[in-house]
C-alpha cells in the first residue's frame, strides 16, 4: 500500500485511529481466551505501525527540503 494523496492519508488517519482505540479496548477487557487475545493485539499493533509507517513515508516525500540561499 502506498499513499499518494492527502484525502487517502486523512483516510488512514482515521482507520488508524479507530484501530489504536479498538487495540485498547481488547488489551483491558478480561480475556476468554489469553492466547487468542496475545494473537489479536499482535495483529493489531503490526496493523496500526504499517499505517503509522505509510503515513511517514508519504509526509517524507511531500515535504520536500528548502534549498539555502
Amino acid at each position: 500500500m502506498t499513499l499518494e494523496t492527502e484525502h487517502q492519508v486523512e483516510v488512514t488517519r482515521r482507520k488508524l485511529a479507530l484501530l489504536e482505540e479498538h487495540y485498547e479496548r481488547v488489551r483491558r477487557e478480561p480475556p476468554e481466551d489469553e492466547h487468542v487475545r496475545e494473537l489479536t493485539l499482535c495483529s493489531l499493533m503490526k496493523f496500526i505501525n504499517q499505517l503509522k509507517e505509510e503515513i511517514i513515508r508519504y509526509e517524507c516525500r511531500t515535504k520536500a527540503p528548502q534549498s539555502a540561499t
